[in-house]
């Protein structure tokens, strides 16, 4: 996973989105529930919750499950209902595991029309793993998916930091046309991959919108995350009228999930709908840009520059 400072830089693509939208909002759903670590499968626990975990790594923490249990029970089917509300896409970050503990969520993914897109079958931190372990996560995590969506996912988002070879196993792995394992853009682009160097889709995430922000009150409260969104939007939107641009938001079951927070994005939706956006999975995007703007459309120099590299 080379590192690249230059990007686009002066000189962005100017692709339109359809029907002359000039953002991109793409609104995903993390559903990890499940999959996390616990004491019944791990014999240890995840360390944040709605608090930070003070009990010892080798007893169970209740509380801290009870907040995932939360997110599975509640907290998706209320954003499940609100993005059905508005009639908008979004595509869901699907643990295998955590879809099999709850067979009712992947079904009406797939009924309401979102995109399952993998997130690992277990909900880990890829650079702790070997290639060996993610080859088969990622194995388990598309076969899970598969057999309980009816349809595969073709993208991918690894738990934090991925390892250096998640990008070559989920590219060579064959039925994926895209992953969001980067921060670095606010627009796809192409990265080499393999031993022929061939072109990758990276459809990019972000961490700036990203619900996390107002857990445990860690870094906004409610609404000033709701006012951090509104900002983020209105400046892309102001960017946008020279080059279409995206808009990434990161949500969670049992973040966005709770009442409060949940009133927030029903409220951002209202907001950011009054404008010309188009609001898409991920998926939907992945496949615009590969039609709109394949590789060789880009600057030749850039390309090459890149392949070298």
């Amino acid at each position: 996973m080379t590192r690249d400072f230059v990007g686009y830089g002066e000189h962005p693509p100017v692709v339109e989105w359809p029907n002359g939208a000039r953002l991109a909002v793409s609104l995903c759903i993390n559903y990890e529930e499940g999959s996390e670590w616990s004491w019944d499968d791990d014999r240890c626990h995840e360390n944040v919750g709605e608090v930070i975990s003070t009990v010892p790594a080798e007893e169970p923490d209740i509380t801290i499950e009870s907040f995932f249990e939360y997110g599975s029970r509640v907290g998706v089917w209320r954003l499940l209902d609100i993005v059905g509300e508005h009639e908008i896409p979004v595509t869901f970050y699907l643990c295998g595991l955590a879809c099999e503990r709850n067979p009712a969520l992947p079904k009406a993914v797939i009924e309401r029309g979102h995109e399952p897109c993998g997130h690992g079958y277990r909900w880990r931190e890829g650079f702790k793993m070997s290639g060996d372990e993610q080859r088969e996560d990622i194995r388990k995590c598309v076969e899970t998916i598969t057999h309980l969506c009816g349809q595969r996912p073709v993208g991918w988002l690894t738990r934090h930091a991925p390892n250096p070879a998640t990008r070559e196993l989920v590219a060579a792995e064959g039925g994926f046309i895209y992953d969001s394992n980067s921060y670095n853009d606010d627009l796809p682009f192409y990265v080499p991959v393999g031993p022929d160097r061939r072109p990758w889709l990276v459809v990019p995430y972000s961490m700036e919108t990203n619900d996390a922000k107002c857990w445990r009150g860690s870094m906004l409260g409610v609404y000033q995350y709701e006012a951090f969104l509104k900002e983020a939007f209105d400046r892309l939107y102001l960017e946008s009228k020279s080059v279409p641009k995206m808009m990434s938001i990161g949500l969670h079951s049992r973040m966005s999930g709770t009442p409060a927070r949940a009133g927030v994005i029903d409220r951002f939706i209202k907001y950011a709908s009054k404008r010309g956006v188009w609001f898409a999975r991920r998926d939907e995007i992945a496949r615009w840009w590969l039609e709109k703007c394949p590789p060789d459309r880009l600057r030749g120099e850039q390309w090459n520059a890149l392949i070298r590299t």
